[in-house]
């Protein structure tokens, strides 16, 4: 069915001649004007009756579907149209207004209540169709003279086009519209309803109404000649200037301003006509002999016939003018006559009711036209006539002052004579002045348009030569001629009766007054100077003092004028404020008196209250300080002290304004306070005055979200401004933001914006309708229009602004609640789609919705209901609508953007997909004739860019939308995309074109574009396997690479970071979020191209080594500007790749020549930013720096930076111990320290330094470079004193812990252990090392943390410190021994505590630093007789703490029931932390399928492995250690010379079981226990079971159990060195009886038999060969060398002693 309108509709021709369309260009708005202007002149004579003709040409047309021919016929008959023009205006209303499917159409034109309805939504259609056609020449008219509209040019040659025939067009219609006969059901159907006339009869008025304001419009610009004028003067006088319409039964009160309107432009036109304003200058001039009019009997007989109705005054008393003018003798009784006439017509009345009627002028050219042509009649009548002929004053001065609201008209007045026009009405009532000063005030305040006029009129009051009194009698102290007209004051007088000291008039002795004598009494005029400012401050200080007297009204008349014109001339020129000091600093005791009395004037505390908004507007806090002590606005009576207070309103009261609201203006229903008071509140909120005066502003806003928002509606009411403040008021309230967003998401007021947004488009639709104006931007229907609009405002901005909650509010409540039949807001919101007049209400209607969509917990689509077919069809209709508003387009997709992730249903509706051939299951889909799809690839189409129908700004959303599909995943409708022909080239188009450089775009979203095509192929490059793309796709990536465009877009990104660099230091960065967009996207794009797909030059090492550089630089120029927010967020990106791209690029970037530049570049800048800034990419910095620390040529560059950190932070360190005293574990400093921003930090330069120094001097493997820059800086003189400093304090935990790292690293070579020694590391640590523990007197234990051993603490820096030691004595050997005994002196008490605590404290804390500590001894025990020497009696307390901490190693490994009752006993919290050295191993938890307790149970036996692991690492360090302190194996058993004095015997003589009793001392039997527990743990390992207590199926790795076999190997071997040692020391010893030697042969011969057979077992199955000491530090026992062959060397030598002792 062909439903699709081929020629434009008039609302269409309208819009765009507006300006509201896409087509904006003067040569567009040309074409369709030349396309037009023969539709425009032949006005609504284009829609045409119907005819035989036309119904035979429809019924031919085979291009029609045949229910729209029937139909067609249908509406034919009932509005009277051609037959085709019905089809056509039925297209254009399916095409533009149509609220249902194209589906459910055949069913609608098919059923007959159905297509009743239908009809008569197109009959409102026609009509409206033809109103828009008027108002297309009207808008000509309007503006084709204007030199400040855009298109003048082209309204001015349509209008040369139409001028010749267009008047005698339109004044034909005209005279048909009058005179046509109303409708019946008869001759146009049933549906022709007395409700059908009325509408039909509505529409005449309308159509009449607008060709008489185009005809006036037409002769405002071109002449009308005198039969014209005639003729229309004769037409006017049949129609009764349009109240005696021919169908005038018809009239209700609804059509009055209608009707009204007809008779306004009727009697407009006319006097426009004559030509007034010509006739002036050829009376001027005195050649009115060149006058059109000069001899005109008929119309002087026409016009004598007139005077019955008020629309002849105007037209009789110009007829008046132009008879008195052209033949003052001939026709004087004439004259007189229609004169009088008009005058009884109450002329000047009349045209005062009719210029207001007509509407403002703000922008309403039609009235400003009137006003023009009426300034010209007013001006020749006062000129001409004498004053007193023309009645009364006040209605001539009304007339006036409605005349000069027209713009420049009071800049016309004052350049004119003062003796002429309306400058004699200036001059008749400043005569009466002060007597009078209501008519002088009044007309001056019309006279104040701009600052010039502003000056004038403050000039002309402030030199007054005439004081005007009235005396019933002759004063006693003046004298006076005997005729009495003139008289002379003999005694100075005070003008007014006010008390000493106050301003005053004095007026002095001698002063002559010129008196006439008249009803009122004596009226006098002396010649007396002053000021009329002082006089107004005299008036408003008498008002003060009458102000509870009954002469309150009176007084109040004389100053509401004085303070309406002060108002007006601040607000023209805020310059004079300072001279009006005086006047505007009384008006607060104006207020305060004013609004107390018992029947307030409601008008002059309005004038009040307006005065001080304009005051508010420049100086808020002064008015405020003023206003908030006159009781006027709502108070609190007690102090506030929080927001629930606030909001409850406890305490508050109404102030002034409240009662008055409540008892004056609601019973009356005139709000003018209310409104003041609104627009006051407005203004010292928009103010900012600060939170003192923002306290005292809440009860204001509290009064009007809770008392009035919520029940303004319920009212007696009559004026819409109302609404209009309040919702400008609420959206204006920036500093009282939480209390208005609280109280309108949670109270009553929330609900009444609910109800505002809920009018709906019906509604609006209904009052814009109703207006009488023509233009449309003025009256009823745009006020409800802008007030829905700021309802949609302030709830986005709610719910925007609203601070997270789970609770819904109730507004969101009643925002998204489902209602019945449609009636949910949601589905109103949708509908205002179908809203045509302004495209700014649909617009932030679809923002609204994609709010809600975003954070609302509901279904759109469900809200829609039934419509929600119908309003997509609607939204697409827009959507692809060529000369649819381009924001409407960009906001719909926005919205379906959002509706991606957030509305499922929503989503499938608007993508309209349907499967391939219907087929179920199937995975093939097509695009449905109602897919958004399908308009979203004609946006994207490369072949549409350019054209005014896709603006960049429509195709970025466009794309936009598609990138959302890709990110959420919509594979059904990306599976019909990436199919479709052309979409890939189209969608890549873009990345193909040539950009603007980036300080010549204009339009950012050009970038955002690009953005979104990179991200969706690195979305489809991702996802989709590289064999699978799509051809067309690899074939763009093959042409990108082939086009050089990876190289154009590195240039390209290169060129906005230094343009963001650049720009950022003179005026900020002008689309920075969009610049970080596309550099997002490049880099995403980049990093998958590099690591998904193959055919790309980014697989090239050389185009690597070429590219490299450039990102480095890249990141160079952003972190080149330290201050700049902007560059660092890019630097960080650009870090982020770096980083990536090294792990991809590693090789190739280690050979490239310019890379060391940038890096130092980078380096240096990051040292120099402020902290705070480079929180987030410091990191990334030096990560990247330390990734490739293989160019040992920064090593130099990074010493100096930790020298120069290092000073920095003794300063400080040191500062700080000054000022105050240091918490313990913090790094505290004052703000004014030497360097305070050298504060410890884990991320901190001077940390992150020290790392990135460890990780060089790790690659300088020989340490060659480390020994050069050590000659050249002396940092590790800077590092140590800092150490030392940092542990005396306690303080720089975080450089403490680097430091010993990177000392760590230089220790393990032997120049850099040497260097290290000699810069004196023994002196800096040893010492300062007491600092970080504290030793206990009252047992071991207490010194050791059960804390998790992966966070830096104390404790981490004293093993450290012990590891460091470990090292440098490894290293230097025997150039260290005695700084090696030194440490172990000073810290011996700490190392047997540590020995000891392994018995009490099993956290893995406790057992590290066990660990390291037994690694030092190990390492000092190689030099037993140094130490033997030095600290004998230390050396027997390790030996002996060593033998006790075997023997509870084995103990707990042994029991390992006893060692998992210890950890959830005593280190429950500890249980869950995993061994820091290794992975976490992972447990399979059998327990798991148990129930809950399946994970807790999997933590503890991770727990439990971590610490035997750590219990094994001990004892085998332990026997490790022991091994130096008992005899050599080879040389005790062969050498039977060797002194046994020299060795100790370390176990005694027993072969018991270990205990883990302290008492039991270590025995024979304890190495035989941890023998067979080494044994049985290395059987587990090797059989891989799972037992019990150590779970070595879960090691993580062959690798991590191999290394375990090992351990265990090792630990045995030493184990049976050390026993064998000692048996063979026992042996020998002569202190030992011979029987206790003969039982030490026994039961070692048996228990060791029985190891032996065991052990062969084992090893026949394959066990792992002795590691030897290639795993620990030790050195290889005698013997124990790897063998594959036989047996394993230490067997043979346990064996060999087996037998020894059998002998």
């Amino acid at each position: 069915m062909e439903l699709f309108c081929f020629c434009r509709s008039s609302r269409e021709l309208w819009t765009i001649l507006l300006g509201r369309s896409a087509l904006r260009e003067p040569a567009q708005i040309e074409e369709e004007l030349d396309r037009n202007w023969e539709r425009l002149l032949q006005g609504l004579c284009y829609y045409k009756t119907p005819s035989s003709s036309a119904a035979e040409k429809l019924k031919a047309d085979k291009g029609v579907a045949q229910p729209l021919k029937d139909f067609g016929l249908r509406i034919s008959k009932l509005l009277g149209l051609d037959q085709q023009q019905s089809v056509q205006i039925l297209q254009c209303y399916l095409q533009e207004d149509y609220r249902g499917t194209r589906n459910t159409l055949k069913d609608v034109l098919q059923d007959e209540r159905p297509s009743q309805a239908l009809l008569l939504k197109i009959a409102d259609y026609y009509y409206e169709e033809r109103v828009c056609h008027l108002r297309c020449v009207l808008l000509l008219l309007t503006y084709f003279q204007d030199e400040r509209h855009p298109y003048r040019v082209e309204y001015s040659n349509c209008v040369n086009k139409l001028e010749k025939d267009l008047v005698t067009n339109y004044q034909k219609q005209f005279e048909t519209l009058f005179k046509a006969e109303s409708p019946t059901w008869e001759t146009h159907g049933n549906l022709m309803t007395e409700r059908q006339v009325s509408r039909w009869f509505l529409q005449c008025l309308r159509e009449q109404s607008l060709l008489l304001e185009i005809l006036f419009l037409y002769y405002a610009y071109f002449e009308m000649g005198p039969g014209d004028l005639l003729s229309f003067t004769k037409m006017f006088k049949e129609q009764g200037f349009g109240l005696r319409q021919t169908n005038r039964h018809l009239v209700d009160k609804s059509m009055d301003a209608l009707v009204d309107r007809i008779g306004y432009f009727s009697c407009l036109i006319l006097v426009e006509g004559m030509d007034i304003d010509f006739l002036h200058k050829c009376a001027l001039e005195d050649r009115t002999e060149q006058h059109q009019f000069s001899n005109t009997p008929e119309m002087d007989q026409m016009l004598l016939t007139f005077g019955d109705i008020p629309h002849h005054g105007p037209v009789l008393l110009a007829w008046v003018l132009l008879r008195h003018t052209l033949s003052p003798d001939e026709s004087s009784p004439v004259i007189r006559r229609i004169g009088n006439t008009s005058l009884q017509l109450g002329v000047f009345q009349y045209l005062t009711t009719m210029l207001q009627g007509l509407g403002g002028t703000g922008n309403n050219c039609t009235a400003s036209t009137a006003r023009m042509c009426i300034y010209g009649l007013l001006s020749f009548v006062i000129t001409s006539f004498e004053e007193e002929t023309l009645g009364s004053q006040q209605h001539l001065i009304n007339a006036a002052c409605e005349v000069l609201s027209a713009p420049s008209l009071a800049e016309l007045f004052w350049e004119t004579k003062p003796t002429m026009g309306l400058g004699m009405i200036l001059d008749s009532a400043m005569g009466m002045f002060p007597h009078k000063t209501g008519l002088l005030l009044q007309l001056l305040t019309a006279l104040l348009s701009d600052k010039s006029t502003a000056k004038k009129v403050y000039i002309f009051l402030d030199k007054m030569s005439f004081y005007t009194e009235v005396y019933k009698t002759k004063p006693n102290d003046v004298i006076s001629r005997d005729d009495e007209t003139l008289w002379r004051r003999q005694a100075p007088k005070l003008l007014y009766p006010l008390g000493l000291g106050q301003t005053n008039l004095r007026m002095p002795q001698g002063v002559l007054g010129q008196v006439a004598v008249g009803e009122q009494g004596y009226v006098v005029r002396w010649d007396y100077s002053y000021s009329a400012w002082i006089l107004f401050t005299c008036e408003i200080e008498m008002l003060l003092h009458v102000v509870s007297t009954a002469d309150v009204i009176l007084h109040c008349e004389r100053v509401k004028p004085i303070l309406d014109l002060v108002h007006k001339m601040i607000s023209t020129d805020w310059t004079v404020s300072d001279c009006l000091l005086p006047l505007t600093s009384r008006i607060y005791m104006l207020l305060q008196r004013l609004t107390s009395v018992i029947n307030p004037p409601v008008d002059v505390i309005a004038s009040c209250a307006n005065c001080l908004i304009v005051l508010a507007a420049r100086m808020p806090g002064k008015v405020w300080s003023s206003l908030h002590h006159t009781g006027f606005l709502p108070f609190a009576s007690s102090p506030l002290t929080n927001m629930a207070q606030s909001i409850s309103a406890e305490g508050m009261k109404a102030g002034n304004y409240g009662n008055l609201l409540v008892l004056i203006e609601q019973p009356r229903g005139e709000y003018a306070v209310t409104i003041a008071f609104l627009r006051l509140v407005t203004t010292l909120v928009k103010g900012q005055l600060g939170s003192t005066q923002d306290k005292g502003l809440i009860p204001c806003v509290l009064l009007v979200l809770k008392e009035m928002l919520p029940t303004y509606h319920k009212w007696r009411y009559n004026t819409h401004g109302v609404r209009e403040r309040i919702g400008e008021y609420l959206h204006n309230t920036p500093t009282l933001q939480s209390l208005c967003i609280y109280s309108l998401a949670n109270t009553e007021a929330g609900q009444a914006v609910v109800n505002i947004m809920g009018v709906g488009v019906d509604t609006i639709d209904v009052v814009l309708a109703a207006q009488p104006s023509s233009g449309g931007s003025e009256g009823p229907g745009q006020i409800l229009i802008q007030t829905v609009k700021l309802a949609f405002s302030v709830t986005n901005n709610v719910i925007r602004l609203k601070p997270p909650s789970s609770a819904v509010s109730p507004l969101e409540q009643a925002l998204t609640q489902h209602g019945g039949h449609g009636s949910n807001l949601i589905a109103v919101l949708a509908k205002y789609i179908y809203h045509k007049h302004d495209p700014a209400l649909p617009r932030l209607a679809i923002q609204l919705l994609k709010r809600l969509a975003t954070v609302a917990p509901m279904s759109v689509y469900a809200c829609l209901g039934g419509d929600a077919a119908a309003i997509r069809d609607a939204f697409l209709t827009r959507l692809q609508s060529r000369t649819e508003d381009m924001r409407i387009k960009v906001m719909i997709l926005e919205f379906l953007t959002v509706a991606v992730e957030t509305q499922p249903g929503l989503i499938e509706l608007f993508l309209n997909l349907e499967v391939k051939d219907g087929a179920e299951g199937s995975k093939e889909f097509l695009l449905g004739e109602w897919s958004c799809l399908q308009v979203v690839l004609d946006l994207i189409d490369s072949r549409q860019q350019g054209k005014y129908w896709c603006p960049p700004l429509l195709h970025r959303a466009a794309l936009a939308f598609l990138h959302a599909l890709w990110q959420d995943r919509r594979d059904s409708a990306i599976s019909v995309l990436r199919t479709k022909e052309r979409f890939w080239e189209n969608l890549t188009t873009p990345l193909f074109g040539i950009l603007p450089s980036p300080s010549d775009i204009t339009e950012p979203c050009v970038l955002e574009t690009c953005a979104f095509v990179m991200k969706i192929i690195g979305l489809e490059i991702y996802y989709v396997v590289s064999g699978s793309l799509e051809r067309s796709l690899k074939d763009a990536l093959q042409k990108f690479s082939s086009g050089r465009r990876y190289e154009y877009w590195s240039q390209y990104v290169k060129s906005l970071v230094v343009h963001v660099a650049e720009t950022e230091e003179d005026e900020g960065v002008h689309s920075f979020s969009e610049t970080q967009m596309v550099i997002s996207a490049w880099r995403m794009l980049l990093i998958l191209s590099t690591s998904h797909v193959c055919h790309t030059p980014l697989h090239s090492s050389l185009w690597r080594l070429k590219k490299f550089p450039r990102i480095l630089s890249n990141m160079a120029e952003e972190l080149l500007v330290p201050m700049s927010v902007p560059c660092l967020r890019l630097g960080s990106m650009m870090a982020t790749l770096l980083l990536i791209l090294l792990k991809q690029w590693r090789s190739v970037v280690a050979t490239a020549p310019d890379v060391l530049a940038p890096l130092s570049l980078i380096l240096e800048s990051v040292l120099q930013a402020d902290q705070q800034l480079m929180e987030s990419t410091k990191a990334k910095v030096f990560s990247a720096l330390i990734s490739i620390s293989q160019l040992p040529q920064l090593l130099l560059c990074v010493c100096e930076t930790v020298q120069d950190e290092a000073l920095a932070l003794i300063d400080s360190t040191r500062h700080a111990a000054q000022v105050r005293d240091v918490p313990d574990d913090k790094d505290s400093m004052e703000t004014d320290a030497v360097r305070s921003v050298q504060k410890d930090q884990r991320d901190g330069v001077c940390v992150l330094a020290l790392h990135l120094a460890k990780e060089l001097c790790r690659a300088d493997e020989d340490g060659e470079h480390w020994v050069l820059v050590m000659r050249k800086i002396p940092a590790l003189h800077s590092i140590l004193s800092a150490l030392e400093l940092s542990l005396r304090s306690k303080q720089n935990l975080y450089f403490t812990e680097a430091a010993l790292h990177l000392l760590l690293t230089l220790a393990r070579t032997p120049q850099g252990a040497a260097a290290v020694a000699g810069a004196g590391v023994i002196q800096s640590i040893c010492l300062p090392l007491l600092s970080v523990y504290e030793v206990p007197s009252n047992g071991a234990s207490q010194g050791f943390s059960r804390k998790s051993q992966d966070a830096p603490c104390w404790p981490g820096v004293y093993r450290l410190s012990m590891s460091l030691m470990e090292i440098l004595l490894k290293t230097l050997r025997y150039n260290f021994i005695n700084e090696a005994l030194d440490f172990v002196g000073v810290h011996q008490e700490r190392i047997l505590q540590c020995l000891n605590a392994v018995r009490t404290v099993q956290s893995l804390v406790c057992l590290d630093e066990a660990d390291h500590t037994v690694g030092f001894l190990l390492q000092l025990s190689r030099f037993c007789k140094e130490w033997q020497f030095h600290l004998p009696h230390l050396l027997r307390d390790v030996q002996i703490n060593l033998c006790y901490l075997c023997q509870t190693c084995t103990y707990l490994l042994h029991s390992r029931n006893m060692l998992h009752h210890y950890l959830q006993a005593k280190n429950g919290e500890a249980l869950a932390s995993g061994p820091r050295a290794q992975r976490d191993p992972q447990t399979p938890s059998k327990a798991a399928a148990e129930g809950g307790g399946g994970e807790r149970e999997e933590a503890e036996q991770k727990a439990l492995l971590a610490v035997q692991c750590s219990l094994l690492k001990i004892l085998s360090k332990t026997l490790a250690t022991l091994q130096h302190f008992t005899p050599d194996c080879c040389q005790i058993i062969l050498d039977q010379c060797m002194d046994l004095a020299e060795y100790r015997t370390l176990f005694v003589l027993s072969f018991t079981t270990s205990a883990f009793d302290a008492d039991v001392a270590p025995s024979f039997g304890t190495l035989l226990a941890t023998i067979n527990v080494a044994l049985s743990m290395l059987g587990e390992v090797v059989e891989k079971k799972e037992p019990a207590s150590l779970s070595v199926a879960s090691l993580a790795s062959s690798e991590e159990t191999q290394a375990l076999k090992s351990l265990l190997m090792f630990t045995m071997e030493n184990c049976f060195y050390v026993l064998i040692s000692q048996a063979v020391r026992c042996l020998k010893d002569p202190s030992i009886a011979p029987r206790d030697k003969q039982r030490l042969k026994q039961e070692l011969g048996s228990e060791l038999s029985t190891l032996l057979s065991s052990l062969s077992r084992h090893f026949r199955r394959g066990a792992p060969s002795s590691p030897s000491s290639s795993l620990l530090p030790s050195p290889q026992p005698p013997g124990a060398k790897a063998s594959h062959e036989g047996q394993e060397p230490f067997i043979q030598l346990v064996q060999a002693f087996v037998r020894h002792i059998q002998r």
